[in-house]
């Protein structure tokens, strides 16, 4: 599969992925012998001959371990392995593992599960596919109506302009002031939650992810981590069924 040139020069540990960068725009880099330095430039360590500074590096590839970590993300922490802004990353929290990258992303202000992993190929899967579905707890200002709530399983046009999906929204125990609900999406629209509540006036006031597919742990405390087991990563590319709740 291809790949960005200075992921996979990261995912070798021969730099970081803006010094890779660099490493390109220098001509520091050849694929099958042409040295290359347009950033954005793929290429596939299975079939492309890949060289910085006259050195092979798919025997390293060929031979690194591919890796799956589940997290319970805190709030307060992006998505990403790298910000400009210096914010705390949930790389941060997954240490010892080699270089990682999530799998999709989390609202900043969202917690729960969160995959992070160095195949690139399992993570263009997961956050492509329309088979893996993702449940949230979702606590809500006041109290929506049937007809509301009904609105949202049916889809609704955001803000944006995004039109969602058909959701599975299921009632839990509510409070007299705020609404609890289950909600399985199928899609992944930046805030697509907050927004979709946005649009009936009903804020959300918590917001936790409980389930990736088939993988759901109650055990794992907020800001732990582990890997996952083969077991578990090959569940994926198996027909997939919702985990029970318990």
């Amino acid at each position: 599969m291809q790949e960005r040139l200075q992921k996979l020069i990261a995912q070798a540990g021969i730099a970081s992925r803006r010094a890779s960068e660099t490493l390109i725009t220098a001509g520091e880099v050849s694929v099958n012998g042409e040295i290359v330095t347009e950033l954005g430039t793929k290429a596939d360590p299975e079939k492309d001959h890949i060289k910085v500074r006259g050195k092979l590096i798919n025997p390293t590839l060929k031979n690194r371990e591919n890796v799956y970590v589940l997290l319970n993300k805190p709030k307060g922490y992006l998505s990403s392995a790298a910000d400009p802004e210096g914010r705390k990353l949930v790389v941060d929290l997954v240490k010892g593992h080699g270089k990682l990258h999530p799998v999709g992303r989390l609202d900043y202000n969202t917690e729960g599960l969160l995959i992070l992993t160095n195949d690139g190929q399992f993570t263009n899967y997961i956050t492509q596919s329309k088979a893996v579905p993702k449940i949230y707890d979702v606590k809500v200002k006041g109290l929506p109506t049937t007809v509301a709530i009904n609105k949202l399983r049916r889809g609704v046009l955001l803000e944006d302009g995004f039109k969602t999906a058909p959701a599975e929204i299921k009632e839990l125990k509510s409070t007299d002031k705020n609404g609890w609900y289950e909600v399985t999406l199928y899609e992944g629209h930046n805030q697509q939650i907050r927004k979709m509540f946005d649009a009936i006036a009903h804020s959300v006031v918590k917001l936790r992810r409980i389930a990736i597919g088939h993988i759901a742990e109650k055990w794992l405390k907020v800001g732990d981590s582990r890997r996952l087991t083969p077991e578990e990563v090959n569940g994926f590319r198996t027909p997939l069924q919702k985990p029970a709740r318990k």
